[in-house]
């Protein structure tokens, strides 16, 4: 039996923003926030994504060498694994052809001669040897290194015998440029297969094998799995008790929400500049290498919101912080909390997973800087541990807060839940910056979390489940590439 707690006398607040002059406010605080998500997408939409990412071309090359070494291990994985990590993980035998792309892309941006040599390894490893020969006899008539880059190109995939001694001088060469992975090791191992060198051909397949990371892909993909597991069956106890509407209701407060439109919106808009002046604040000063100062960025820029929340919304109903954002819920209601959670995050990566596939089947594959995170990938102890914190709690808590609680809520005075939702979610997803994929997956979350909170009234659910898939990604970028 759910136990809620008794919904008392909704008291209205008079609104507090009537007079000419807060008006004014209002709109001066609208339009900054307009400019500011303005700036945001026109950033996303004219800056080369290449341009984003600090070092691309080392980037780029971890990135895709990590893939193709996670192809490889794949190959010693059961074939349910491979198909999940197609699905879930979003490795599938598209990537390459998709590297051959990003590398395309970063060397008419960057003109980098090493990306050049990697980009003429992976086209002469998807079979495009005669390309990539008549590319590199134009490289000839550049400077160096590109003409070194040329005579190794073309011992290792061209027509010519290799003889050992011109094999084991190219690989001496070789190892003071490119760095020890994935394309290191494949041109190596060209050369030693060229030239007859069976030990060293071997000795690089070997190294091509890393146990360490087989492990970490594996426990990456049994996690993913379980979470899907487990949130299919709560999807299950959802449908089931679909004729139920109020079931999973675990607190009161929720939709409609306590004040009105006009007040809702003018919070919502002063709180969201505040926070934007904020932010530009932290981002324009001198940077100071210090991981307390990060820590604390975000709740600063979301404390304004938070406030005016609290003297305008909560306090006039009569609500303290804890019921105004559903958060006080009893404890015979956890188990609830728990299953609406863990179906928001099943639901998720289902969706995910439509998405993914039916664009892939379009040609539409996101960008590698999308998910490439320097924090996560090269940051000290400290970086790593700011980061975590950043996308595992503070983003889960004041974006729920502000898109679901506020701007959602907000938004169901006055229309449906489907469109409600949308819009809400919307906003939640342009505010991202991401292309289309990246779009699609954070609107699909944003919908999922509004259905979470007005089934339940509470917010929990939702920043369990928003904290759930930020760790899964983070986790899988550092598993992947750390």
């Amino acid at each position: 039996m759910t136990t809620i707690t008794p919904e008392p006398a909704i008291h209205r607040p008079a609104s507090p923003f009537e007079s000419p002059f807060s008006h004014a406010v209002s709109l001066i605080s609208a339009a900054l926030l307009l400019s500011v998500f303005g700036s945001l997408l026109w950033f996303s939409a004219t800056v080369p994504p290449v341009n984003r990412v600090e070092e691309p071309d080392q980037a780029l090359d971890l990135m895709v060498g990590r893939m193709m070494e996670a192809h490889e291990e794949l190959k010693q994985l059961p074939l349910w694994l491979r198909w999940l990590a197609g699905w879930t993980v979003g490795i599938s035998g598209q990537d390459r052809l998709a590297a051959i792309q990003w590398y395309q892309e970063l060397i008419e941006t960057t003109d980098d001669p090493l990306s050049r040599l990697r980009l003429a390894i992976l086209q002469a490893e998807e079979g495009q040897k005669e390309e990539v020969l008549k590319e590199i006899a134009t490289w000839r008539e550049f400077p160096e290194p590109l003409p070194r880059y040329a005579q190794w190109i073309e011992a290792a995939y061209g027509p010519e015998q290799l003889d050992r001694t011109a094999a084991a001088q190219l690989q001496a060469t070789l190892s003071e440029v490119l760095p020890e992975g994935w394309f290191y090791r494949t041109l190596v191992a060209r050369l030693a297969e060229r030239s007859g060198e069976e030990r060293l051909f071997t000795v690089m397949q070997e190294q091509g094998k890393q146990g360490e990371f087989r492990e970490r892909l594996t426990s990456l993909l049994l996690l993913e799995l379980a979470c899907l597991i487990l949130g299919s069956f709560a999807l299950l106890t959802v449908y089931r008790r679909r004729s139920q509407p109020d079931f999973f209701r675990v607190a009161h407060f929720g939709i409609p929400p306590p004040w009105s439109v006009k007040v809702g919106t003018a919070v919502l808009v002063r709180g969201g500049a505040m926070g934007a002046l904020i932010s530009i604040a932290f981002f324009v000063a001198p940077p100071v290498d210090s991981p307390v100062i990060e820590v604390f960025t975000i709740p600063l820029a979301n404390l304004p919101l938070l406030i005016l929340a609290y003297l305008h919304l909560f306090k006039p109903a009569r609500l303290d912080i804890s019921k105004g954002f559903g958060l006080s819920i009893h404890p015979v209601n956890c188990g609830r909390v728990a299953v609406a959670a863990m179906a928001a995050i099943a639901a998720g990566l289902w969706g995910d997973w439509m998405i993914g596939f039916l664009l892939d089947e379009g040609g539409i594959t996101d960008h590698w800087t999308e998910w490439f995170d320097a924090d996560l990938v090269w940051g000290t102890g400290s970086t790593l541990t700011v980061s975590l914190l950043e996308y595992l709690v503070f983003a889960p808590i004041f974006e729920e807060i502000a898109f679901r609680r506020l701007l959602f809520a907000t938004l169901r005075h006055r229309l449906s839940f489907a469109p409600a939702a949308f819009l809400s979610a919307a906003m939640f997803a342009a505010a991202h910056g991401y292309g289309l994929i990246g779009f699609l997956s954070v609107l699909w979350s944003g919908i999922l979390w509004a259905w979470v909170y007005e089934k339940t009234g509470s917010l929990l659910p939702g920043i369990v489940a928003h904290a759930a898939n930020n760790l899964l990604v983070s986790l899988t970028v550092m598993a992947l590439l750390r």
